[in-house]
Parts: C-alpha cells; structure tokens; sequence
C-alpha cells in the first residue's frame, strides 16, 4: 500500500516536472518566434525608417588632398610651390538662410558684413560690397561669389567669424571652393619651361600639370589622395583617417637662377629696342647638356612682352643661315670640298632651276670669288649651295644622309610636353624639286626647333660628342634622393676630328671677321654662327618679316656653355643675325663670365693711399678690444685700467690711453662714435644735441668743466 503511493507520488512530480519544462519551452518558442516577427518587421517593414537613422549617425567619406611637390632651380632654389586659395560664395537659397537677421540685423546684418570685407580681403568699398550683396539676394543666386578675388586660408578663416558669415552654413549660406595657386617666387623667369596647374582640384582630388615640367612630372608631383571618415562616435563627430595622402615628390631642374635672370634681361631689352614680335635665349652647359637658362618671350603689347609658349622647343622653323655650319661639316667630312677651295659667287645673284640665289649683299655687288671658308664667315648663300651643288646634286641622298650621320634627326627626347621634333626630307620623286638641295644647303626646306639647332652647336663645343638636353637633376621625396638623372650621350662623335678642328676654326673666323663681329667681346672669346632667314606663311616669303638668330658657344678656346638667341619680326632696323641676335648671346657671355670672376685679395696689390686697417673710434675698452682681436689688430698698450679708452694709430698697431672719467664732470668725448658718446653726455646729466654722422670733433661743453643736469651741449661728428 505504502509502496503504490510512493509510485503515484513520484508520478505526480515527474507531471509537474514535465509540464513546467513544457512551459519553459513554450515561453522559449514565443521569444524566438517574437525576435523572427521583430527582425522581419525591422527588415522589410521598417527598413527605410531605420536606415534614414542609420545615415544620421555618419556622414559621407571625404578626399583629403595631397600636397602637389615643388619644382627647384640646380642648387635647390625654390621655384614652384602650392598655396591653398579659396572662392568664397553665398547660397541665398540655404534651407536656414535668415533674410531678416541678414537685412536688418545690427551686428549680424548686411551693413556689418560689407564694411569687414571692405577692410579684408578688400577690392571694394563697404558700400559696393553691400549693393554686390543685394543683388545676389534678390536673383537668388544659390552659389554667388562674395569676393571676386581668391582668398588665403588664412583669410576664410577671418571670414567665417564676419557679422551674418559666423552664423553657420545652413542659416548663411556660406560656403568656399578650394583650388590650387601655383606661386614661383622668381616671378616669370623660365616660367613656361617650368609650367603652370589647373586651378582647379579635380574629382579624384590632386592638381593636374598643364605643360613644362609640371605636366612632364605630373604623375610623380601630384600626389595620392588620402580618405578619411567622419563618424559619431559617443555622442560626437570624429574625423577619423581611413587612407594616408601620399604627398607629391619635388622635382630639382637644372636651371640656375643666376643665368636665367642674365639670359632673359638680355633678350628683353634687345627685344624692345628692335620692337620684335618674339624672342627665344636658351643656355646649354657644353659638357653636361644640362639647360641652364631657357626664356621665351613674345609681345603682349606695345613695349610689354611675356611667355606665352615655349618656342625654343615647340617651334618648328626654317633655321637659316646657322644650317650651313652643317652642309659644309657633311661636305668636309666626305672630302668633296676644303676650307681654301675657291667658289665664284658672281655679283651676289646667281640663277639656277630658272630661280635667284642672292647674297645678302647682292645690292652691292655681292663677294665675287671667295674661299669656302670665307663663305661661312660673311654667310653667303651662293658659296654654300654652289659648293653642295658642285659635289652633291646628282647625289642628293648623299647629301642628306650625311646630315642625318651628323646627328641632326636623332630624337632628343625632350622632357618638355609638346617639344618638336627635327624634319630632313629625303629626296624622292614626291617631294624633291631641283632647287631643293641649294636651298636646303643654306637653312631652307628644312623644320628644325631652336633647340635641335643649338645641340648641334654644343656637339661642336664638347669636341664632337652630342649630348642631349637635360631639364631635370634629380626626383626627390622629404629631401632625399629618389632619382638622379645623368649626361645622356646622343651620338659620341658627329665628325672627324679634323673636320672639327677645322670647323671651330671657321666659327672663331665668323666673329672676328665676319658677319658675327657684333657678338665680339673683349672679356671672352666667342665662337658662332649668324642665321638670318625669310619667314614663311601660306607658301610665301614676301611681305612675311624675318627671323634673324646667333648659335655659338664660349669661351671658345675652352668652352663651358652654348647659347643660342633668335628673334622673329624685329621691326627697327635692318635684320641682322650678328648685330639682333649675336648682341644677345655677348651680353649673356660677358654677364655669366662676369658673374663668374672670383679674385684671391692676397695677390692684389694695394693702393698707394690704402690705409692697413680702420681708424678705431675712442670708446667702451672691452667693445673695441674684442673687435680689435677679432680683425687680428694688434695693440700698443694692453694695461689699460679704465673702462673707457682713447684709440690712437701707430704704423703697424694701435694704442690705448686710459680716458677718466669723473663724476660731476663733463666727460671727454671726442674721438667717439655717437652711441658711446651720448650714453657718456647723458650719464653726466647733460641734454645732447647731435650735429652731422661719423665721429665727434667737436663738443660745445670743454671736458672736465662741471657739468649741470638739464645743461645741454651740443656734439659735431664727422
């Protein structure tokens, strides 16, 4: 009986176990069941309600700019660097723009705010500003500029605390435009080789080159731009930076400030004294290729010239005359002519093909029988072509193929974007006529930039070697080297020593006897060639102007740099290479020469009335002793006691004499400087009146009179 009640008892439990198990369950079942109802509601019903929330709590990604790298002169003188500047606009438009507070306010309204921006960043009057303002109100202009001009950082910070501005975005409508000003702290000097910027940062957050070197180096200059976040983070913004900016590397060139200045001095003011329309001056160091000065100037207006494009690169022209440096260098070279060899120029006229070859001088009578050489030295047209006709017109292919042996078509590879490239024609049946070679002989019928034609002249500077132009030293990052960039040897010889020899030879000869004797200069030897040629345009020379130019290089008996001016439509005075361009290249020889002077003072002998050192001005001992020792000046007497001393000169020395000074008694101040006088005058209690510069010698009040306080006395320096 007592057993089956334990049965049932335990029975019972394992029910009652059972079921509350089964209500955990159950219970268990409904959460989930709720969190699923929950989660779909929030997923698919409340979706859009939940994601406005979920975008208040971030806001969009943003760019953060790099920093473009800075452009150098050869030894490290900046000459391209970026300043942020700002346009600053006003959206009259904004949802919280306060038309009242703007109109009407006091200290916040339209009057306040037009009388801050007079004073900074200026441009107008309070009371231009404030009309500028309300016209933008009343077109309700939803980006209208507030200042016409870009302002610094520094300046928009300024103008965010303006009456009306410092309310905020949303109730000003204040709001700025960042860009990029490209600032050269030298001004315009080899402006369009080193090249602008956009102004404008683009949408993937860099400054874009827009030619020279800036576009050359764009990738590397530019930079990386870095991301950054801004996210509440409890309870607040924070601006958090997801990627680094990579900052943009610097680029050293191989322009020396120096001789950039003295090149485009010298071509400007020959350009305004001739009223050209254009000129180009370009600096080559001979052994390294490297671009010291490169300027490229046309007129704006009258009297007023700037760089508008690189011409000593870009310009495709006929070269003239400086080309027959090279038909007679192919000629010499393959032995069908000598610098003696007589050719007949006749009375500087001289018909061939049915056309007029003329000499410049033809009006005069022309040159008659010259030697080759000769021919270069006073430029004749005929000399040159009747020599090339006389070895080469029934093989004109020889002929070109020895100008391309020479070096002239080999592709330099500019750095500078949108650099020309030299054009020589090959004869063939398409594009040769029977006059073609003549003219080609003496500058014609070919395209060479000014540039193609002064490597040339380097070549013939550096012994034979050409070399190819460098504009660029050197990349570098946080100062340090990343990339040098050494002589690059375009053709290691472009004639026989010989040939050279005899070459520089006849370039020596054109300024010392010919037409370049403009460019003659006592201070240093200059070798070159003179080129004055008819400017073409729609297959026509008449009427078309002139382009005159000088190619050469000094000093000539050891040559350190090339130079080469052109310049285009002179229109005061008669065309002349020699007297236009030729005057250029001797002004750039003899400043960068001059420059360049550096004399050891310990052989100059000195002048018969030279004094061995200063004369010492009486005064405070220990200051003139220290600047006695200091000038190595060696002194008589150094037992001196008192703190002030009188400076006597000896012939090889200077001595000391002790000066008292008592008090209540008119100090001793001749012989003294005026700072040290007067410190003494006034300690006595004395006014003092100073008359003229130099040193005392004279004072009104004698020395050890008793002096009164308030007295004055006046000193007489000297």
């Amino acid at each position: 009986m007592a057993k089956g009640s334990e049965i049932r008892n335990s029975e019972n439990r394992g029910g009652r176990v059972l079921l509350r198990y089964s209500i955990v369950i159950l219970l268990l079942v409904l959460v989930v069941i709720g969190i699923i109802v929950r989660t779909a509601q929030t997923a698919f019903v409340d979706n859009e309600e939940w994601m406005k929330i979920a975008e208040k709590q971030k806001r969009s990604d943003r760019l953060i700019y790099p920093s473009r790298g800075n452009i150098y002169s050869f030894d490290g003188k900046l000459m391209a660097t970026s300043v942020p500047r700002y346009y600053t606009y006003i959206d009259f438009k904004a949802g919280g723009f306060d038309v009242d507070t703007f109109l009407y306010s006091k200290t916040n309204g339209i009057d306040s705010l037009a009388y801050y921006l007079s004073k900074n960043p200026g441009k107008r009057s309070a009371s231009e500003y404030k009309s500028h303002l309300l016209k933008g109100l009343k077109d309700k202009k939803r980006h209208y500029l507030v200042c016409a001009t870009k302002v610094s950082f520094t300046d928009l910070k300024k103008m965010r605390g303006y009456p009306f501005l410092r309310l905020g975005k949303d109730n000003s409508g204040f709001h700025s435009n960042e860009m990029v000003e490209r600032q050269r702290p030298f001004g315009s000097l080899a402006s369009r080789t080193i090249g602008d910027v956009y102004g404008e940062i683009d949408s993937t957050g860099v400054t874009r080159g827009r030619n020279g070197l800036e576009m050359q180096y764009d990738s590397l200059l530019k930079g990386v731009p870095g991301m950054s976040a801004v996210r509440r983070v409890q309870g607040a913004w924070r601006n958090i930076v997801m990627i680094e900016p990579v900052e943009g590397m610097d680029v050293r060139s191989t322009i020396d400030i120096e001789i950039q200045d003295i090149t485009e001095k010298s071509l400007m003011d020959m350009l305004k004294s001739v009223d050209a329309e254009s000129g180009t001056a370009i600096v080559m160091e001979v052994k390294t290729g490297e671009i010291k000065a490169i300027t490229n100037m046309a007129r704006i207006r009258t009297g007023i010239y700037g760089e508008t494009k690189n011409h000593a690169v870009a310009d495709m022209v006929e070269p003239g005359s400086t080309f027959k440096v090279a038909s007679v260098m192919v000629a010499l070279e393959d032995g069908v002519c000598e610098p003696t060899d007589i050719v007949d120029t006749g009375n500087g006229v001289y018909l061939y093909a049915n056309q007029p070859l003329r000499d410049h001088n033809w009006r005069r009578g022309g040159y008659g029988k010259i030697t080759v050489e000769e021919a270069i030295w006073f430029s004749s047209n005929i000399g040159v072509a009747r020599t090339i006709l006389n070895a080469y017109n029934h093989d004109p292919k020889k002929y070109v193929n020895g100008l391309y042996r020479l070096g002239l078509m080999e592709d330099l590879k500019i750095e500078i974007p949108g650099a020309g490239h030299a054009v020589i024609r090959m004869p063939d049946k398409t594009n040769w006529s029977k006059t073609a070679l003549p003219w080609m002989s003496f500058g014609y019928e070919t395209q060479i930039p000014p540039i193609y034609t002064l490597t040339f002249f380097n070549a013939i500077a550096n012994d034979g070697k050409m070399v190819r132009p460098m504009f660029t030293k050197e990349i570098m990052k946080n100062g340090k080297s990343l990339k040098s960039f050494s002589t690059e040897v375009v053709k290691s010889s472009i004639c026989s020593e010989r040939t050279l020899r005899l070459i520089r030879s006849m370039l020596e000869g054109v300024v010392e006897k010919g037409t370049g004797r403009p460019a003659h200069s006592e201070s240093v030897k200059i070798a070159g060639k003179t080129g004055t040629a008819q400017i073409a345009s729609g297959g026509t020379y008449q009427g078309m102007g002139h382009q005159v130019s000088f190619a050469g290089y000094f000093p000539a008996d050891n040559p350190e740099y090339s130079c080469m001016a052109l310049i285009r439509r002179p229109q005061i005075g008669y065309p002349s290479g020699g007297t236009m361009a030729g005057g250029v290249v001797k002004s750039i020889a003899e400043k960068i020469c001059a420059s360049r002077m550096r004399f050891d003072i310990r052989t100059i002998e000195a002048e018969p009335l030279t004094v061995p050192f200063p004369v010492p001005k009486a005064g405070d001992r220990q200051a003139l002793q220290q600047v006695l020792r200091k000038l190595d000046i060696k002194t008589r007497k150094n037992d001196v006691k008192t703190p002030w001393v009188l400076a006597k000169v000896g012939d090889k020395s200077v001595e000391l004499e002790d000066l008292e000074i008592q008090e209540g008694l008119t100090p001793r101040v001749i012989g003294m400087g005026a700072k040290d006088a007067i410190f003494l005058l006034e300690s006595a209690g004395l006014r003092v009146n100073v008359v003229g510069l130099g040193r005392v010698v004279k004072q009104s009040i004698q020395p050890g009179t008793k002096a009164s306080k308030g007295q004055s006395i006046t000193i007489t320096l000297q």
